[in-house]
């Protein structure tokens, strides 16, 4: 008679770390998909405004280099953004040639409530987990994942994480 082996833990199976990872990456970007529809291009242009409004304003190339999107492309995200008045592009003070994405007032609102809807998404998605428990998950992961992208953007390493997750879906 044998006995069954204990149940398989993220200490005792590296792989689980990945699994539990992906697994949770999957359901966020299809929550945060639906819940960014009304945005041009969804999730992805949920990383964009999110990246304007709660960073110091970028120039377009800088955008898309730390989201990781093409400059082709985030020039037609950045026109889609114009076009809906969610942020409009200003010259940069300090170089008269450049020109700074910065948000818009109605920009901010529409970003704080799809922000307000991803956070009760997330709760929702962690829904096993108390108050406590998910702040010790969100404090731990943001340190690792700190760790791991060697540097502080961190809506590049989540636009990073999510194109390979959806390439590998």
């Amino acid at each position: 008679m044998t006995t069954p082996a204990p149940p398989a833990t993220a200490a005792t199976t590296p792989s689980l770390l990945g699994w539990s990872l992906a697994a949770l990456l999957r359901e966020w970007s299809a929550r945060v998909a639906e819940l960014s529809q009304e945005l041009p291009h969804g999730p992805r242009g949920y990383q964009v405004l999110a990246a304007v409004v709660h960073d110091a304003p970028p120039t377009q190339a800088a955008l898309a280099a730390r989201l990781g999107i093409d400059r082709t492309v985030m020039t037609y995200l950045v026109d889609a953004f114009v076009g809906c008045e969610l942020v409009e592009r200003q010259q940069d003070p300090a170089d008269r040639r450049a020109r700074r994405i910065v948000a818009t007032e109605h920009g901010r609102r529409v970003l704080a409530l799809i922000d307000a809807r991803v956070r009760e998404a997330e709760r929702e998605l962690l829904g096993d987990l108390d108050d406590a428990e998910r702040d010790v998950l969100y404090t731990l992961l943001e340190r690792a994942a700190s760790g791991a992208a060697h540097d502080d953007d961190r809506c590049g390493v989540v636009a990073q994480a999510q194109n390979a997750a959806d390439a590998g879906a």
